[in-house]
């Protein structure tokens, strides 16, 4: 093509499937679902793949993500209801607005959706979390801003960088890092970069920006749990940290104990992501569930009921994984990894740089997350010593950067808090945009201990 070399033909390819796929959810309106598997299409046909192989390439890709992440989202969503209607996440930010006291409650606000945000969705824990956010706004007297952007960055952050999350399980399976140490070094990196992002940021931005939510919306979310017997803070805490107790326990067991050592397989098993979030939601359904006076036909319900939201993003994460799949049966991500390690760029530097273009291109972490895994892999082999751990967590601060208009979340937060569109890049797109900074500062500084 033009004379260009091998490598740079993959990579215009890789730029026409790319901005194809940007044209098509921002102008066409198409759904990103249909969007991932036209454009995977497109990149398969212009590099030459015969023609069995792109559809083979596709679902192939599609399944490897599901096979894992379709599970753990379901079970992690199932997790998130049960803890909704029990009441278990008004418990948390209760105990907590007691314990720190009215003028330090923005502090317990991000305690509170830090630990939220570990099993939760980012959407998920924002929906829960909002209506806490109102009362207690409206309880402390404290602008809105002050209490909701502590809230807003420690679930993005934990969305972001921590596992059972789908971005960083993806970007665990491309890498082959190991979770325990990713949860531990995410959360290394996590609490300062919350700190600094949320109730800092939200101290600050509160006073330029004075919003009011709606009447409607208060009357609507500021509503009471579904029972008045609600859950303990202990055996909500326990619950639903059950999961990742379970996984730091494994790698903890892994680094103590020899290779085959039956003690180590079966916490291999035990912590498993699939088997800690099962094991968590079958203890949920009794503690938040029948404990709290629920039939079992209402536990059922409320299980059912926690799918249908989710059935979109599944399709829409398993799309990104075929379309990851393309990028590297392609062979453009060899070509980038070669082409980054003649640039002798940082490949944690590099990991978070794609995410990041790829984040405010398509507008979703999680697309930019696996593809952005997917376009480094290669490098991992080619430089040797790179941390793996490392580069999820700098893939994930990278797909955190710069929320605008073609991301979800973006007009969540607008909708939720009453804000125009001016006032959402001045508090969510710069929150969005300091996490990833201050991240990767964190994870460079992390990669020179580790």
């Amino acid at each position: 093509m033009f004379g260009l070399s091998h490598e740079a033909t993959l990579l215009l390819n890789a730029f026409i499937a790319i901005a194809a796929l940007i044209f098509m959810i921002t102008r066409l309106r198409v759904h990103p679902f249909v969007a991932l598997i036209i454009t995977s299409g497109l990149l398969g046909l212009i590099s030459g793949m015969p023609l069995p192989k792109i559809v083979k390439s596709f679902q192939d890709g599609f399944g490897g993500v599901l096979g894992f992440v379709g599970i753990v989202l379901g079970l992690g969503t199932m997790l998130g209801k049960m803890m909704a209607e029990s009441g278990g996440a008004d418990q948390i930010a209760q105990t907590l607005v007691r314990a720190f006291g009215k003028q330090r409650v923005h502090w317990a606000m991000m305690l509170g959706a830090f630990l939220v945000g570990i099993p939760l969705f980012f959407e998920i824990g924002f929906v829960l979390l909002i209506p806490l956010v109102f009362i207690v706004a409206r309880r402390s007297g404290m602008p809105l801003f002050k209490i909701g952007m502590p809230m807003l960055a420690s679930l993005s952050v934990m969305h972001g960088l921590v596992p059972p999350h789908p971005g960083p399980l993806l970007a665990i399976g491309v890498f082959g890092a190991d979770i325990g140490k990713t949860i531990l070094y995410g959360l290394i990196v996590g609490l300062p970069t919350v700190i600094i992002a949320g109730p800092m940021f939200g101290a600050f931005i509160s006073k330029y920006v004075d919003i009011k939510p709606s009447e409607e919306l208060m009357e609507q979310l500021a509503r009471e749990p579904q029972t008045s017997n609600l859950p303990g803070f202990g055996i909500t805490l326990i619950t639903v940290l059950s999961p990742v107790f379970l996984m730091l326990l494994k790698t903890f067991v892994d680094v103590a104990l020899p290779e085959g050592h039956p003690m180590r397989d079966l916490m291999d098993f035990i912590g498993n992501p699939v088997v800690a979030l099962l094991a968590a939601l079958l203890l949920s359904m009794y503690t938040f569930g029948i404990a709290r006076g629920f039939t079992r036909q209402q536990v059922l319900k409320f299980v059912d009921q926690s799918l249908a939201p989710t059935a979109a993003i599944v399709l829409i994460i398993g799309a990104g994984g075929g379309f990851k799949q393309m990028l590297v049966n392609s062979g453009v991500g060899t070509a980038i990894g070669s082409m980054a390690v003649h640039a002798q760029i940082s490949p944690l530097l590099l990991a978070w740089f794609v995410a990041g273009v790829i984040r405010v291109a398509t507008g979703s972490a999680t697309v930019a997350t696996i593809t952005g895994a997917g376009i480094v892999a290669p490098l991992v082999a080619l430089i040797p010593g790179t941390n793996k751990e490392l580069l999820v967590l700098a893939t994930g601060a990278g797909s955190l950067i710069l929320s605008h208009v073609n991301d979800a979340g973006f007009w969540l937060v607008k909708e939720y808090f009453n804000m125009s569109v001016g006032e959402t890049f001045k508090t969510w797109t710069a929150m969005e945009t300091i996490i990833s900074v201050v991240a990767i500062i964190f994870i460079m500084l992390l990669n020179l201990v580790v």
